[in-house]
């Protein structure tokens, strides 16, 4: 049996869907990934068959980060700019991908192209995602809508709302590249409609002790755990590196991931202000902004696992990507998160329900003051850290990969 995993964003879209390609190999089934060319190196291709997308994720995530920030339709033409004029490309590339597949599994950028192709060669198709998005619920609002006090009927408005704009837009932008491109097909059906008589299941690739699963969700829809890829078998850390997290108590990370903006630098110095302040350690993760840092401060821009960084570590500031928020949470510590775009507070408010770090602060409102009040209280809320430490406890007791590849395997026989 063969299946195609669709997959298009930044690394903490893609490492996911490498984790379970993993999984599925080891499973015993052939795996086909697209993803972005970029990120072949995250790829064991060796044992999995990669077909590389184009186009620059970090682009896109910059775009959301500069352009959009919070507000939904910035993010859509934010979205659709950086999609058009490389429509026709994946397209053609994912229907290469899946042309000999018994089975499609396809990640939120990739939803319509995935379910249209799983159509046309009428196999199943299964929907993958690292937030809640196209399932709505009264429980929480959709993760890119504030979250106010209105009761369950706005919330599943909120739902409803984010998935029609999704499906709209998908719509018109498709259809502005088909009128250049004829031979492509039309659009048929929403997959997610309650209406649909071919429903596509839905994998979530985070942890039921982080968001627990809804009652009002149907029996189609699996919270599964995160896909989180194996331990680097052959990285060892810098000694310098270990020398400074040995030299006094644990620092506090500082880690943005994908995060591009030009408003990184000054947040960065706003951080190391506060770090300052609250006489704690650090240590930056990531790009080699011009920084003045001291001997309190360790820089750290080659490649190292987070969840090895993470396990020696007080806290982490970050900016609440689901990846991020996901191994900071495993690894048992409070998370101080600076949401900028996207499904970012959404997980920032669900760590702050979880009492598992300080009330999120937007990275358009941090100060030094507020970030210092944070680490305060990531370092002493001794209620908060232990908090933590239990959610850590049930969030490594689970397989998501393996969950996940199991439910694939069921849909398949």
């Amino acid at each position: 049996m063969k299946i195609t995993l669709l997959t298009y964003g930044s690394q903490g879209d893609v490492e996911p869907f490498a984790a379970l390609a993993g999984g599925l190999v080891k499973a015993g089934l052939q795996v086909r990934l697209a993803a972005p060319q970029y990120f072949e190196s995250l790829i064991d291709t060796d044992k999995i068959d990669f077909v590389g997308f184009p186009g620059d994720p970090h682009q896109l995530v910059q775009d959301l980060v500069d352009q959009a920030g919070n507000k939904w339709w910035r993010m859509v033409t934010s979205m659709a700019e950086f999609v058009l004029p490389l429509a026709v490309e994946v397209s053609q590339k994912s229907r290469a991908a899946c042309a000999d597949s018994d089975l499609i599994l396809h990640s939120f950028l990739l939803t319509n192209i995935g379910y249209e192709i799983a159509r046309e060669l009428d196999i199943p198709d299964i929907s993958a995602q690292t937030f809640p998005v196209f399932t709505s619920t009264s429980y929480f609002p959709a993760p890119v809508t504030p979250d106010l006090p209105l009761g369950g009927f706005y919330r599943r408005l909120t739902h409803g709302f984010v998935t029609q704009t999704f499906w709209q837009g998908s719509r018109l932008i498709y259809h502005w590249v088909r009128k250049k491109n004829p031979d492509l097909p039309p659009l048929t059906k929403w997959p997610f409609d309650p209406k649909n008589e071919r429903q596509t299941p839905i994998l979530y690739a985070f942890s039921p002790s982080v968001v627990h699963r809804p009652g009002d969700w149907p029996d189609h829809v699996h919270i599964t755990g995160y896909w989180t890829p194996a331990e680097p078998g052959k990285w060892n850390p810098d000694q310098k590196l270990v020398e400074f997290i040995n030299a006094g108590p644990p620092p506090i990370t500082i880690a943005f991931g994908s995060t591009a903006s030009r408003k990184m630098e000054g947040i960065y110095n706003k951080i190391l202000e506060a770090l300052t302040l609250a006489n704690q350690r650090g240590i930056i993760v990531g790009e080699n902004y011009n920084l003045e840092t001291s001997s309190c401060m360790y820089r750290q821009t080659d490649y190292i696992p987070y969840d090895w960084l993470f396990k020696q570590s007080a806290a982490v500031i970050h900016h609440g990507g689901a990846g991020t928020t996901g191994k900071a949470l495993k690894a048992g510590i409070p998370s101080i998160i600076l949401p900028f775009t996207s499904d970012q507070p959404f997980w920032g408010r669900r760590v702050y329900k979880l009492g598992a770090g300080p009330k999120p602060i937007p990275s358009r409102k941090v100060t030094p003051a507020k970030l210092t009040q944070a680490i305060v209280t990531a370092i002493y809320d001794q209620g908060m850290r232990y908090r933590a430490k239990m959610i850590g406890n049930s969030i490594q007791g689970e397989d998501g990969v393996a969950r996940a590849v199991n439910i694939i395997q069921s849909l398949l026989r």
